[in-house]
């Protein structure tokens, strides 16, 4: 084994979860590998013990690392982990061996013009635009160059392919094949009616296009971003562009992975 093999683990605050970690810190070190108390950027993997939550919130906290990812599931859904609880030992044995490929996802940027300050939040699910207060917003949506409509609901999600089987699909949008590289906007609860007019249905568009959105302002309410469930507020906003970013996440998975065989066993 060569020295200094550095795998972090990072786990959720539940007791299976925190037990997992403790277990798989022990194999770990016994096949020679090197697991840190802290965050290392030296590490050759992260593992992520928990729910698709936990993963996203340790992509974010650690600002979307150039280090593959794997993920042991004690949540719910987890469509992004790739391990079960009982196959650490199995997962050790395939990592050494090098039985695995690496997915690269793509992820989201939104880029925020409020006054004289520029702010960029990334995602690799999903950016949301919405109001504050759970209030109804009016938002100006242009894609490329081209104004398309004034959009009056609770906001607009801009998914990526890897987002599309997430709150998108709550929402009624397409799941996406994570090979295909385009971006799905998709109302939320939109309105219909004789005084508002808006889309009723995802839009989805080509990889070298963006969107475009200007919030209309409504006195004493602002304007909230939402990137993977993390929530940024803002009093006021010129406007937001969405386009694809050059950060990839990177997961590993085993020979017997298949996207659409995990959308079938996830959802059906």
């Amino acid at each position: 084994m060569e020295k200094n093999r550095i795998i972090n683990i990072f786990a959720n605050n539940y007791e299976l979860s925190k037990e997992i970690k403790r277990i798989l810190k022990q194999k770990l070190e016994k096949s020679g590998f090197l697991v840190p108390c802290e965050f290392n950027p030296d590490a050759e993997l992260i593992v992520c013990v928990g729910g698709d939550g936990s993963f996203l919130k340790t992509l974010h906290k650690y600002k979307f690392p150039d280090i593959p990812f794997i993920g042991v599931n004690t949540g719910h859904l987890g469509f992004f982990q790739e391990l079960h609880p009982d196959q650490l030992d199995e997962f050790i044995f395939k990592y050494k061996q090098k039985a695995y490929e690496v997915q690269s996802l793509k992820t989201v940027k939104a880029e925020i013009e409020a006054g004289e300050n520029t702010y960029t939040h990334l995602a690799l699910n999903e950016v949301i635009v919405k109001g504050d207060c759970s209030q109804s917003v009016h938002l100006n949506l242009s894609i490329g160059d081209s104004f398309i409509e004034k959009f009056s609901g609770d906001g607009l999600l801009i998914a990526t392919p890897a987002g599309s089987t997430a709150y998108n699909y709550a929402l009624g949008g397409s799941i996406i094949d994570p090979r295909l590289k385009i971006l799905q906007v998709t109302p939320i609860s939109p309105m219909n009616t004789t005084a508002y007019r808006s889309f009723t249905s995802s839009v989805i568009l080509p990889a070298d296009l963006f969107v475009k959105i200007y919030p209309e302002p409504k006195e004493g309410h602002g304007i909230v971003i939402v990137a993977d469930g993390m929530e940024h507020r803002y009093g006021s906003i010129d406007q937001v562009k969405v386009n694809f970013a050059e950060n990839i996440v990177k997961l590993l998975r085993f020979e017997n992975y298949d996207f659409w065989t995990k959308v079938k066993s996830k959802f059906l």
